[in-house]
């Protein structure tokens, strides 16, 4: 009787059991195609216990921290660039460049300054003004019926490669003053002295001209000019050096 009791609580403890594990296992999960479908553990399976070593939170609990382990004999650690450090080292760079390159920008300015005495120097400045602006209405006004007088004031004038500029821009006008009774005056209007620097000098030159054809019907043209030239001082007396009309 006991033995037949004791059978019937047995099978009552199964199965409040096997009850009491379908009410906690959770819903089957639908898996992704090609995924492996959810396997209940079934009995007899033995259970993987993880290895308390391999825990990332198991080691020594005496409380020091976990040394990191040594560095292999000839290997030595990658120098690290930091952007900051590379920007500062550009700007200090960058501000010694400006500095040196001011200071010698002003140095050559204040060596061209020194020896550019055309403001200070008022007496030479007037003088090279007077004789440049006389020997450029002389060298460029011609005149058909007086060519020998414009030869004069070239050769008087003129000194260097000026000889030749000077050819070859009046050569339109000697070609053509014969034919039509040409005359070519020339009058300085305004003169600056840009460079005074001893028996050199530079000036930029503005000036009238009118040209004159004095045939059948008599017919005169007007034009302004500026061109630069240089000057050189010989025996006394101030000579055009260089003619520049700004054109390449």
């Amino acid at each position: 009787m006991s033995t037949t009791r004791h059978l019937v609580n047995r099978q009552r403890r199964l199965a409040t059991v096997a009850a009491a594990e379908r009410t906690a296992t959770p819903p089957r999960r639908t898996g992704a195609p090609g995924s492996e479908p959810h396997r209940p553990e079934a009995a007899g399976d033995t259970a993987v216990t993880a290895d308390p070593a391999d825990s990332p939170d198991s080691g020594d609990l005496s409380g020091e921290p976990e040394k990191e382990p040594a560095a292999p004999r000839g290997w030595l650690p990658r120098p690290t660039i930091r952007l900051p450090a590379v920007l500062c080292a550009l700007t200090v760079l960058l501000g010694v460049f400006a500095v040196w390159s001011f200071t010698a920008a002003a140095g050559l300015n204040s060596d061209a300054a020194r020896s550019n005495t055309a403001l200070t120097d008022i007496s030479r400045t007037s003088e090279v003004k007077g004789q440049i602006s006389e020997a450029v209405g002389a060298v460029f006004s011609y005149n058909y019926a007086a060519t020998a007088k414009s030869d004069q004031a070239a050769s008087t004038y003129l000194v260097g490669k000026a000889v030749q500029q000077h050819r070859d821009m009046l050569a339109e006008v000697r070609a053509q003053a014969p034919k039509q009774k040409l005359v070519l005056t020339t009058t300085v209007t305004e003169s600056g002295v840009e460079l005074l620097d001893g028996n050199r000098a530079r000036l930029l030159v503005f000036a009238d001209q009118s040209n004159t054809r004095t045939g059948k019907s008599e017919e005169t043209t007007y034009a302004a000019a500026m061109f630069a030239v240089d000057a050189v001082r010989r025996g006394g007396s101030w000579r055009i050096s260089a003619i520049d009309t700004f054109t390449r």
